[in-house]
């Protein structure tokens, strides 16, 4: 059986993201592999090494019992990050010569890139996936490993194969300096979840919840709180907007306190509702009980919710930065393909405001839109379809090359 080593600087069942839903999604439909894993430990209270589902989990770095996100920040865990990028390497030499890996798969390049590289240094003939997951601008990603440029540079130009989540992505890789295979291998997302239909009165709780009354128009995100995902330009467009439009923003961060502040300035704060964080199961619910969904994003690698939003059956406006023009087609910008959204330039309240108004103006239009939408996330976004990519056109290439 061939043995892979991940390095992921995070793991279920705790603090975990977009990337570590996907190793976890992936693996699982690979079982013919056996995966390993290098991560951070974090919280004292899990085992150093134990096996989740398909992966065999190797935990190093500080910790501290049931550490909070704000823990993270705080010392010494706040220097984990630093301390995972040679000590991952260390650990993966060690762990090397008791299992002898077949290959190497790094989550990000700028989270896991580092130690791969290092350890692509001491072993140079054994396979190097990256998997481009990145959601930050390019541009800023650079900027923070400028302490680590020649090792972080090293990290695409020693990689074998470069497994992207979009197409700008993969345009990054090149620019990197990568001269090997690019394969583009989307996340997906669990279509049936998203897309199960809900008795009339589990939607209606949600939306007594919400406070939903007659003639409300409730537009949605589900985001964290940080200034890439434009939830203050959305609050900026309300004031453009006709008293039943309601903006309801699912999701928890740092900008919290600054767009509650927004809110008020802006005179829509009774308009505005901060729902905080809702569990995976509920998110559906709290979707098909909105009509629109929303991110403006000013950077975006791929995007989750977008797909999410479109197998709920909710009509979608978004820019088409990073990722996201993958998927999102709109009927001026992209006469050429089939219309799945509608597309607003970043930084652009007044653009948001015209969008919702259009797609409440023409309610036949956008039930065709949402059709279309649907059927392509279930062709395109299907955890079965890219898991399957990405073991043929990514790890079997790789592994029977030569």
């Amino acid at each position: 059986m061939k043995k892979i080593l991940i390095f992921s600087l995070s793991y279920f069942p705790k603090h975990v993201g977009g990337a570590e839903v996907a190793i976890k999604e992936k693996t699982a439909r690979m079982p013919e592999y056996e995966f390993h894993m290098i991560c951070l430990r974090y919280d004292s209270t899990l085992p150093k090494v134990e096996k989740i589902g398909n992966v065999i989990v190797h935990r190093i770095g500080f910790t501290r019992p049931n550490p909070t996100m704000a823990d993270l920040r705080r010392f010494p865990l706040h220097l984990n990050k630093f301390f995972f990028q040679f000590a991952a390497a260390w650990k993966a030499i060690r762990l090397c010569s008791e299992y002898r890996f077949d290959c190497t798969w790094a989550m990000m390049a700028h989270s896991c890139g580092v130690p791969a590289a290092l350890f692509k240094l001491w072993h140079p003939r054994i396979p190097f996936v990256l998997e481009l997951q990145e959601g930050d601008p390019p541009e800023y990603i650079e900027r923070k490993m400028r302490i680590l440029w020649p090792l972080f540079s090293r990290a695409f130009t020693s990689a074998d194969v470069v497994s992207v989540i979009s197409t700008f992505l993969g345009k990054w890789a090149r620019r990197r300096g990568f001269k090997g295979p690019v394969v583009l291998v989307p996340n997906a997302v669990n279509t049936k979840h998203f897309s199960q239909p809900y008795t009339e009165f589990a939607i209606d709780e949600i939306k007594d919840k919400l406070g939903k009354r007659m003639g409300d128009v409730f537009v949605i995100t589900t985001s964290r709180l940080v200034r890439k995902n434009a939830v203050d330009d959305v609050i900026r467009a309300l004031p453009l907007l006709p008293q039943n439009v309601i903006f309801v923003v699912l999701g928890t961060g740092p900008d919290e306190v600054m767009l509650r502040a927004l809110a008020k300035k802006e005179s829509v704060e009774q308009r505005v509702q901060f729902v905080g964080q809702v569990g995976h199961e509920e998110l559906p619910k709290y979707l098909k009980a909105s009509d629109i969904f929303i991110r403006a994003s000013r950077s975006e690698g791929m995007g989750n919710s977008f797909v999410e939003a479109m197998a709920a059956g909710l009509p979608v406006i978004a820019t088409q930065e990073g990722g996201i023009s993958d998927f999102l087609f709109d009927a001026k910008r992209n006469p050429d393909k089939p219309t799945t959204g509608w597309a607003v330039d970043k930084d652009s309240p007044e653009q948001i405001a015209e969008a919702i108004k259009e797609i409440m103006a023409n309610p036949e239009k956008v039930r065709h839109v949402v059709a279309t939408g649907r059927a392509m996330v279930g062709e395109t976004y299907d955890w079965d379809k890219v898991s399957a990519t990405m073991k043929n056109d990514v790890l079997e290439a790789l592994l029977t090359r030569g």
